[in-house]
């Protein structure tokens, strides 16, 4: 599947902010199953860019500096990549997830994509009991690590509600969890958090998602949106497999991979500060659009 990717961005700012440092990733990184062939970034007004490195976790971090006092901040990025990515399908070879938990930790792996960061409590992934003890009813150790990831994502899209009001994009695991609700984000969290607790390698992805509009309609310009959802290390020879909880679904031919971290904040697709006053409106559009005659 090929796809063109437009992700923009714009701040509005009450009073002129003087000063402003973003880190932005907005770039798909190199993953297993897609391929970027051509990406673009674009700053309304002008800034200039200085290289960051990723402090942890797998992203194209790119810092944005704007020293002039502007009144509005507009980012715009655009990618087509391709993906080409089967779905999973659970065999009797997998390995279990008592396999998955020792392979991890005697791995010597420590690389960015290797399983040693993504085993632990991270600052917006705390462990909590109520969420180990509900996920550990899918996480058997002698259940293999591919069926167990799917049947806990799916335990989650049907058991916990999609409520853009539930939450904040700080809201921590526990409270999504109490509720039963929130976004994908929240799913994530509380997925990944069930997971380490079970002493399994479990990371936060950020990307887009294909979406498709109700039968008989248009798809609307705009109104697609950032996604996240999990990854989990089922040792050296079977790597990352993707889950998506949201929509209990595997990850495969639909979605693109952004940026791998241990939680959102090592991967917000913009962070930084601004030097100013008075409010800050932010608008958000994306559009994620399989091209012309693409399967």
């Amino acid at each position: 599947m090929h796809y063109a990717i437009r992700h923009v961005t714009r701040f509005d700012y009450a009073e002129p902010a003087g000063f402003a440092r973003c880190n932005l990733r907005l770039k798909p990184i190199a993953w297993s199953g897609q391929a970027l062939e051509d990406y673009h970034l674009s700053v309304e007004p002008g800034g200039h860019f200085v290289p960051a490195r990723a402090p942890s976790g797998l992203a194209n971090v790119l810092r944005l500096v704007i020293d002039q006092p502007t009144r509005t901040l507009t980012i715009e990025s655009t990618a087509r990549v391709t993906v080409d990515r089967p779905v999973p399908i659970p065999s009797s070879d997998d390995p279990t997830l008592a396999d998955v938990a020792r392979m991890a930790l005697n791995s010597r792996d420590l690389s960015p994509a290797g399983p040693a960061a993504y085993l632990f409590p991270s600052p917006r992934i705390p462990l909590d009991p109520a969420i180990a003890q509900w996920c550990a009813q899918e996480l058997a150790p002698d259940r293999g690590a591919p069926e167990a990831a799917i049947a806990l994502a799916r335990r989650i899209q049907s058991e916990f509600h999609f409520d853009p009001t539930a939450t904040l994009v700080d809201t921590p695991p526990a409270e999504a969890f109490a509720k039963r609700g929130g976004v994908c984000q929240d799913f994530a969290q509380i997925m990944i958090s069930g997971m380490r607790a079970a002493g399994l390698p479990a990371a936060y992805v950020s990307g887009y998602l294909r979406t498709l509009p109700p039968p008989g309609q248009e798809r609307l310009v705009g109104a697609d949106a950032t996604h996240a959802w999990v990854l989990l290390w089922c040792g050296p020879d079977h790597g990352w497999i993707g889950v998506d909880p949201t929509n209990g679904i595997w990850m495969a031919g639909d979605h693109v991979v952004m940026a791998i971290g241990r939680d959102y904040a090592d991967i917000a697709p913009i962070d930084g500060v601004m030097l100013g006053s008075g409010a800050q409106h932010m608008e958000v559009s994306v559009d994620v659009e399989p091209l012309e005659g693409a399967q």
